[in-house]
């Protein structure tokens, strides 16, 4: 069985430091590879050159949301805005590009208008044709409605038919543990079925959302039991500290031990 290897999320870990500073310390820490949301106020070649002093790849980073002051979370299921998605896509497939990340989330958007699946899917078509020529991963994540009301992508069998439907080589399932007990539950028997289709894995405590060492979700049993069902990737840790990042991080020692 393939051994876990940890990704630090540095939109949620680290937020006190610039995201170069953010890389370094979790190369201390002790993790595998990092991930981000939204770096795009940082240099990317500033960027590139932390994460080749310490020999971390970054796995993954979002599109941009939009108009966050007007609700905007994520733009490419929005109706009437496909021109601003797919600045949205360019700009996030060229950060990507430059500082060497391997995928790319691209964000749907809340919206319920009937017409919002056709729209997603022209966007992601032309979001994993930009792609190709870099050998970019795009993800497609659900998220829940607890903590994102309105978002269009609402369980992991839609955004799974949407892909299928799709049929691209670089367009997979991004498998958030954290949204999908609180939508679906049954993770590992969800995971098994849509094992085929995931490009990326993350966790966090459910319900708080916190550190991975407490809650509904027991990650010391389940992380080895998703590679035992064959997933070979790395586990992004996605979740919002209680306290300091450093002082939090006794999972991570622990589940390395194991």
């Amino acid at each position: 069985m393939t051994k876990p290897t940890f990704s630090a999320n540095l939109g949620f870990l680290w937020r006190d430091l610039p995201l170069d500073r953010a890389i370094r310390r979790a190369h201390q820490a002790g993790f595998d590879a990092v991930e981000c949301h939204w770096p795009y106020a940082f240099d990317p070649s500033i960027i590139r050159e932390a994460l080749r002093d310490k020999g971390l790849a970054m796995l993954c980073l979002n599109t941009p949301v939009g108009d966050a002051a007007k609700g905007d979370f994520g733009l490419a299921a929005l109706p009437g805005r496909e021109e601003e998605a797919r600045a949205a896509i360019d700009l996030a497939i060229g950060y990507a590009t430059a500082i060497d990340c391997g995928a790319v989330h691209v964000m749907a958007g809340k919206t319920d208008l009937p017409e919002a699946e056709s729209v997603l899917l022209q966007n992601l078509t032309y979001a994993a044709q930009q792609a190709a020529s870099s050998g970019l991963v795009i993800l497609v994540e659900p998220l829940n409605l607890r903590d994102v009301p309105g978002y269009f992508l609402r369980g992991i069998d839609h955004a799974a038919a949407l892909i299928d439907k799709l049929s691209l080589p670089n367009i997979r399932l991004m498998f958030d543990c954290y949204h999908q007990q609180i939508t679906n539950g049954d993770l590992c028997a969800t995971f098994a079925r849509h094992l085929p289709r995931i490009g990326h894995v993350q966790i966090a405590a459910v319900p708080d959302r916190g550190e991975p060492d407490r809650g509904e979700v027991d990650y010391r049993w389940l992380i080895p039991e998703l590679y035992r069902l064959g997933y070979q990737g790395t586990v992004g840790a996605e979740y919002r500290p209680r306290g300091d990042t450093d002082a939090g991080l006794g999972w991570l020692k622990a589940l390395q031990a194991e």
